[in-house]
């Protein structure tokens, strides 16, 4: 990631066309959903999570299972503001750009997942017993079980594959080309039992083939970023990109919101009318899940818009924007985090434990009780990333791939 300091940031859906122009709603957006992506995914005890933080089991939806389709959705948006540079023309710089931030955003997906797995493993009891360079070295050397796919390589993927279309295609026909997706992916889900929780599903079976069992996150026999449920993402990020190009076809404040309004309102009622026939399910991303959560995203960001750019309303929105400025490395920061605090081991009392569980069952939970102390531990632990997101966003400093 490079480090770069610009100059500040244009406030505002209409900014300039210029490279360094930023829209502040959409960057409270962002950081609204990297800030809720990292209190989700870091309770006091996954054993005490309050229902609209943990995810549906299975078909349904939950705010927390908004979050992660939220910030692809918002790819989608900056990837067209992005791209206005290259004239969304396929030349060798832009397909040079997008091959190499693809790669290098896999990259840190695959090293968060080697990391904690290095952890995991060094503070395992098979190798304790072990001297401490062999025990580091055998830690280390994980990759026969490293988990190939993830939240991080999904969005590499994603945006590697959305750009491509969006540089190579007439933009007239991207609409076409989410139906396809998206039909195409519901009629498998029908002929491979792809609404089953279980290992005959097709993705599950295609995820086992090609992936293997030892480089997936196994839910019940379903990887939930695994191969086939990649196709409706894309499409997930082009009506992203789709949503950008009306933002920015449209001057007025008051139209942009009124067309965000509008497509976040058929998207949703869409999506709700299509989950009769194809249930609303985020761990295989079903197309009713695209059509809701994208519909949803329009919505808020229309909502924010409104009350940013047209009622003057910001100071509540600096915590987020600290988030929203430096949303890759925030994510990257929360995770690292958690994995440090997960696999410090203490022995207070004689016992072991992770430094996160002294924090959570000896400081927090005797005075606040299970649930409540999960929350707060979560909330905590958010408030203690945004204070490097709020030193890098005085400094103005923007850490990009």
């Amino acid at each position: 990631m490079n480090k770069t300091t610009i100059n500040p940031p244009l406030r505002g859906l209409g900014g300039s066309s210029g490279g360094q122009s930023r829209i502040l709603a959409l960057d409270i957006l962002r950081g609204i959903t990297i800030a809720g992506m990292i209190m989700v995914n870091n309770p006091g005890s996954w054993s005490n999570v309050y229902a609209p933080l943990g995810h549906a089991q299975w078909n349904g939806l939950t705010p927390t299972d908004l979050v992660f389709p939220f910030f692809m959705f918002i790819m989608g948006i900056s990837m067209f503001i992005s791209l206005r540079k290259y004239n969304f023309e396929a030349s060798g710089s832009a397909i040079r750009k997008i091959v190499k931030r693809t790669v290098l955003l896999y990259l840190v997906g695959l090293g968060i997942a080697w990391f904690s797995l290095t952890m995991r493993n060094f503070n395992s009891e098979e190798l304790t017993g072990l001297p401490f360079f062999q025990r580091l070295g055998q830690s280390m050397w994980n990759f026969d079980e490293i988990r190939i796919l993830g939240v991080i390589p999904r969005l590499a993927i994603c945006y590697g594959a959305a750009s491509i279309i969006a540089l190579t295609m007439k933009h007239k026909y991207i609409p076409y080309l989410i139906a396809v997706l998206l039909i195409g992916y519901f009629i498998l889900l029908l002929a491979g039992n792809g609404f089953a929780y279980d290992r005959t599903n097709i993705l599950s079976i295609v995820d086992y083939k090609i992936l293997g069992e030892a480089h997936m996150y196994n839910d019940n026999g379903i990887e939930p970023e695994g191969i086939l449920s990649t196709i409706p993402a894309i499409a997930h990020v082009l009506v992203g990109f789709l949503v950008g190009k009306v933002m920015y076809e449209r001057e007025e404040i008051h139209s942009k919101i009124e067309w965000l309004f509008i497509i976040g309102t058929i998207l949703t009622f869409a999506g709700f009318l299509f989950s009769y026939a194809c249930p609303i399910n985020k761990k295989i991303w079903s197309p009713s899940f695209v059509l809701v959560t994208t519909g949803l995203g329009a919505s808020f960001l229309a909502l924010l818009t409104w009350i940013i750019d047209v009622k003057g309303k910001k100071k509540w929105s600096r915590f987020f924007e600290a988030f929203g400025v430096n949303p890759l490395f925030m994510y990257v920061l929360g995770a690292v985090l958690a994995i440090i605090i997960g696999n410090i081991i203490l022995y207070p009392g004689g016992e072991k434990t992770s430094l996160k569980g002294f924090i959570y069952n000896d400081l927090l939970q005797p005075i606040f009780g299970d649930y409540p102390a999960s929350l707060i531990f979560a909330l905590l632990f958010v408030g203690f990333n945004w204070i490097f997101g709020y030193y890098l966003y005085k400094k103005k400093i923007y850490i990009k791939l």
